[in-house]
């Protein structure tokens, strides 16, 4: 497999269908520390955690499968993404320890052979005892941010919010080698109390053969004790779920008998990616080293910028948005641009001569403009990509109603447009890659954090799918302070406890003013606090977006939480060789709501938005994955359906009027 095709799973070159189009991961960006190989042989003066940061998945099933661990390579598990009986699989992080020498060069990853790590996780839920979300405060006048009150603000004194609301287990430790490898050690759980009542597992730790770290997250529960109503899409007194997250920390004994305490990283524990395959246009990976670069703490991108690592990403993203919204597969009916998919078109795009300025100029015009806040930016910035809401949806007429892009990801797209790049689309020096350790050492660090970040959604942050707004905000990373600080590694925060108390009201002064500052150095619990309560809701509220237009319809998170889909019983009818190609066509071209059923089903259902997210949170483990799946066999080819396409499968059961089982057949 070459590595500007292993994202794709299918497939491997141009001229191929949109699933296919190579993927060109990103391995030397201007990002990523400028590291070096050291000596093999070279003394440890340093070793550190990596991802720093890293993401876990909730799922029902006790099966789980590895986070990726390669920038572009979705995961994978062995018989997809559920385990037979509609429980999800979980999404477990896997921590490494890496050694640096004096000169800041990589030497190697340190293992179980090489090392003693003493591994050490603190997990944390402490959203019921946090304020609610209105919309991101950090937009200034383009969408001023909304002042918040405390969720569940009947208890008052930050000892009963401490006791009643807060889900700490405290700090856990384990080392060695295949540690509670079967889950079944109870030291290794991470289990805290909410409403001094019920008990709530925030997972447990693992180790693999190497004594690498297993974070295995919890099972997506969320339950109310008090029997309290659905009442918010993001706030909902009496409640409780079980995302989490928190510091990952390691002590080192070396062969030398020195110990050394690893530069530290931070997980966090949230919902599904319901299309693993379709990475997000912008990544919370893009986020972040945007802020980076615009702190001045990591260099300009070199010029010219690479096309396949710096430009092509864009393009290819947005073109298998197809797969999981109607308003981006049907682009053509609003939007005057070409296919992405296409490969005469993609090398066009490819071509940085002058003689090909025009074109590459009418294409940037046709990508959203993140630095136009103009008073008609509402109306000039509306039919860009992506066709999606933005921070700024509370203000009529405000420029960030629309999905905005990450700085340095627009100016790549710049770059582009002025013709400052080279065309390295098709370069033949290209290495195999097959996994982590096929990549240069001095590559390995870094690749993991990108690749923890790069499946995770970089806006809109309203309040965000999997972790929100404050993440681009410098004051929550240790470079802020220390300007010896790798990027992307969060600040620790010292607070006596794990409530803040901000005042009777949240807003952005109050966030990031006094000696502890709600976004600046972090406890654990303090990244998913933010986030909807219980999670569920808020995966339903967030699908299609209806406007005044009846076409197109924009849709909030599509790669993460699919909004048109490709259903499996349409896409069998569309491979069937006994049907005709313009019949195999219609069903190919059949596209449903993904969260079909959620609202409610039956005769006189009243399929509101109130019973869709309270009917989430018993059935978000019915819904379906987006994956690859081939097209028309060799030979029985059908124009307008590609050799590979993107499909829901896995969809279970939403009847909630009697218990339906697959054997009873086709319900009357």
């Amino acid at each position: 497999m070459k590595r500007r095709d292993f994202l794709s799973s299918v497939g491997v070159g141009l001229g191929l269908s949109v699933a296919n189009l190579p993927f060109l991961p990103k391995l030397a960006l201007a990002s990523a520390p400028k590291l070096e190989a050291a000596d093999p042989d070279a003394e440890i003066a340093r070793v550190g955690i990596y991802p720093a940061i890293g993401i876990c998945r909730v799922g029902g099933s006790q099966k789980w499968f590895y986070a990726p661990e390669l920038p572009g390579v979705p995961a994978n598990p062995e018989g997809g993404f559920k385990d037979g009986t509609s429980k999800i699989k979980k999404q477990v992080q896997r921590f490494r320890v890496f050694a640096f020498d004096s000169e800041g060069r990589v030497i190697s990853e340190l293992t179980e052979k090489t090392a003693r790590i003493v591994w050490r996780v603190h997990l944390a839920n402490t959203k019921a005892a946090w304020y609610g979300f209105n919309n991101p405060l950090d937009n200034g006048q383009s969408a001023p941010g909304l002042p918040t009150q405390k969720r569940n603000q009947f208890l008052q004194s930050q000892e009963k919010r401490e006791r009643m609301l807060v889900i700490d287990p405290g700090p856990v430790t384990i080392s060695g080698a295949r540690e509670n490898w079967e889950g079944d050690r109870p030291e290794y759980g991470m289990t805290g109390r909410f409403w001094q009542s019920v008990d709530v597992s925030l997972g447990q730790l693992r180790t693999d053969e190497a004594g690498r770290l297993l974070v295995v997250p919890p099972d997506g529960v969320s339950a109310s004790p008090r029997g309290a109503e659905i009442t918010s899409f993001a706030d909902n007194d009496g409640w409780y779920d079980d995302w989490c997250d928190g510091p990952v920390d390691a002590t080192v004994t070396l062969p030398d008998g020195r110990t050394l305490t690893a530069d530290g990283s931070w997980v966090a524990c949230v919902g599904p990616n319901f299309a693993p395959e379709i990475p997000p246009i912008s990544s919370l990976y893009d986020v972040i080293e945007s802020m980076n670069w615009e702190q001045g703490w990591i260099a300009d991108p070199e010029k010219p910028v690479s096309f396949r690592r710096d430009v092509y990403p864009t393009f290819r993203r947005a073109a298998l948005m197809e797969w999981v919204s109607a308003a981006a597969n049907l682009r053509k009916g609003w939007l005057d641009i070409g296919d992405f998919s296409d490969p005469d078109y993609l090398k066009q795009l490819a071509d940085p001569s002058d003689a090909n300025a025009a074109f590459r100029q009418s294409v940037l015009e046709n990508f959203r403009d993140p630095s136009d806040h103009s008073p008609t930016a509402f109306i000039d910035q509306h039919l860009k990509i992506p066709l999606m809401p933005g921070d700024g949806v509370n203000f009529n007429s405000s420029p960030l109603t629309w999905f905005q892009f990450p700085q340095l990801q627009y100016e790549m797209l710049n770059s582009w447009a002025a013709g400052d790049f080279v065309n390295d689309f098709e370069d033949p020096s290209l290495d195999d890659i097959r996994d982590l350790d096929d990549l240069p050492v001095e590559a390995r660090p870094h690749a993991l954090t990108e690749a923890a970040l790069e499946p995770c959604s970089g806006g809109a942050f309203h309040p965000g799918v999997e972790l929100s707004y404050y993440l681009r905000l410098a004051p929550l990373y240790q470079r802020h302070t220390d300007q010896g600080a790798e990027p992307f590694r969060i600040a620790r925060g010292n607070r006596p406890s794990l409530v803040q108390d901000l005042g009777l009201l949240l807003d952005f002064g109050a966030a990031t003013s006094g000696d502890t500052p709600a976004i600046g150095p972090q406890m654990p619990g303090d990244l998913t606090r933010w986030m909807g309560l219980p999670w569920q809701p808020d995966a339903f509220s967030c699908q299609r977006v209806a406007m005044q237009d009846d076409f197109p319809v924009p849709v909030w998170w599509p790669a993460l939480l699919p909004v048109d889909v490709l259903p499996e019983h349409s896409y069998e009818q569309a491979m069937r060789e006994d049907l005709s190609a313009e019949e195999r066509l219609k069903f190919f071209n059949n596209r449903e709501w993904w969260a079909r059923g959620v609202p409610g089903i039956g005769y006189h259902a009243n399929a509101s938005y109130w019973d869709g997210i309270q009917n989430m949170i018993r059935i978000w483990q019915e819904m379906g994955f987006v994956v690859s799946r081939p097209g028309p066999a060799e030979g029985q080819s059908v124009s307008g359906i590609p050799e590979t396409v993107f499909v829901e499968v896995d969809r279970g059961n939403t009847e909630n009027r009697y218990d339906w089982q697959p054997s009873d057949g086709q319900l009357p």
